[in-house]
């Protein structure tokens, strides 16, 4: 799991307050959580609409954990730092699991 790469997909749709503020908040908690172990792909459903059903985006922003498996969903700005750690499965830099 350690050397894993975090493939991450943020469906936006434009420039809009609440998709800048996602996606700098996402950028933020990779860069202190998963430094040098993610990618982040940006599609914006403006330009690319048809991408939407692939990954059954209903509401944006909306990110999602492509990888590692199972995938997961969090719509919204990803304002709740905590709230995004926990949705991802992301542990804080520092604490193993314990199994």
């Amino acid at each position: 799991m350690d050397n894993e790469i975090w493939e991450l997909r943020l469906y936006i749709a434009g420039q809009t307050p609440k998709s800048v503020l996602a996606l700098k908040n996402i950028t933020k908690y990779c860069k202190e959580h998963l430094a040098g172990k993610y990618t982040i792909e940006i599609v914006d459903l403006l330009k690319n609409p048809q991408l939407a059903e692939g990954d059954q985006i209903f509401a944006i922003p909306t990110l999602v954990r492509k990888f590692p498996e199972p995938l997961r969903k969090i719509i919204g700005d990803l304002s709740n730092e905590e709230k995004v750690l926990v949705g991802l499965n992301i542990r804080p830099v520092g604490i193993k699991n314990v199994e």
